[in-house]
């Protein structure tokens, strides 16, 4: 494997202004992609993950600061980029697969104008190929499952099902052919059967394309599926991560082993599922010490006394709880 990663993120912060006041959503995270390699962040809603997605790609509101002390593409520095030499590199060589996918789409255009337009993106990227039977939006719509793609391409989106438009997204990012493609829990407002269609898509992807994936969800389940290594995100910040095996043989953080027990009832279709006790902590009132402690039952007053620090268990395996033992 290549030494140097595919996307490099250190001590990743995203601060909000809100007013008069500042919060901070993302506190100091680390992250890498390798080439090829599947990454799934893994969290509930508000633990930052998405907004971790959006600051790598510049797509948060103008009123959100970000910071890093290294946030790189193939050893290059982004931070440092103009806006118009960052926006040559997103949506050629690393995209976003959103959560909604009717947001992705002018809903005056049809389908077929959409890919028409990706395409001319694709033909700009430098090195480039530009074959015919390369870019091929009928090709690219059969590809993710669609049926009838000539007759799709005459659509508009709101003719399509949420499945059907979030198949016609994915076809759009691969007719880019990113290095890195970013996908932002698209299986959320999907039924179950179109659920395991698109992950059983994203499967086969994986193994046709050469792009990494940073896959962001909250299901356990999905990450076991897809992703090579996991980082699990609480308020803000990476409490857990390591090879996916290792994370689900071995978790170390309570907050880890409450997501799989979890996932794993959800599995088994038990009759009444326990939920982690308690609420995500607000980012304006985080507790003193470990973020995770009110909710926590193995909580002590050494957990409330400081900020635990990143512990590394193996070269791969790390944890930020002191009771990781």
């Amino acid at each position: 494997m290549n030494a140097t990663p595919l996307l490099e993120v250190r001590k990743l912060t995203v601060r909000f202004r809100t007013g008069a006041t500042t919060v901070e959503a993302v506190r100091g995270i680390d992250l890498t992609v390798a080439e090829g390699e599947v990454l799934g962040v893994i969290g509930e809603s508000g633990s930052g993950k998405t907004v971790s997605g959006l600051a790598i790609l510049r797509l948060l509101p103008a009123n959100a600061e970000v910071t890093a002390e290294c946030l790189a593409f193939r050893g290059k520095p982004l931070l440092t980029l103009n806006d118009e030499a960052f926006r040559s590199l997103r949506g050629t060589r690393f995209a976003m697969v959103f959560q909604s996918p009717a947001g992705s789409f002018n809903p005056a255009k049809s389908i077929g104008w959409h890919l028409a337009r990706t395409i001319e993106r694709a033909r700009s990227r430098p090195g480039r190929a530009t074959a015919d039977e390369i870019i091929d939006p009928v090709r690219r719509l059969a590809e993710v499952g669609i049926p009838q793609p000539e007759r799709v391409l005459r659509l508009y989106p709101h003719q399509l099902s949420g499945g059907m438009l979030q198949r016609a997204l994915i076809a759009m990012v691969l007719l880019l052919e990113p290095d890195l493609i970013i996908a932002d829990e698209p299986t959320t407002n999907l039924d179950n059967i179109v659920e395991r269609q698109i992950i059983a898509l994203f499967r086969r992807l994986r193994e046709r394309t050469r792009a990494a994936l940073m896959f962001i969800t909250h299901d356990m389940t999905i990450a076991a599926a897809l992703a090579d290594r996991i980082a699990v995100m609480y308020a803000g910040e990476i409490v857990e991560s390591g090879p996916t095996p290792d994370i689900f043989a071995t978790p170390r953080h309570p907050y880890t082993r409450a997501l799989i027990d979890t996932a794993l009832q959800l599995e088994r279709k038990v009759a009444q599922l326990r939920e982690i006790p308690g609420e995500m902590p607000s980012f304006a009132e985080l507790p003193l010490g470990c973020a995770f402690a009110p909710r926590c039952p193995r909580a002590d007053a050494d957990c409330r006394r400081g900020r635990p620090t990143m512990v590394a268990l193996s070269p791969q395996h790390n944890v930020r709880c002191i009771h990781h033992d």
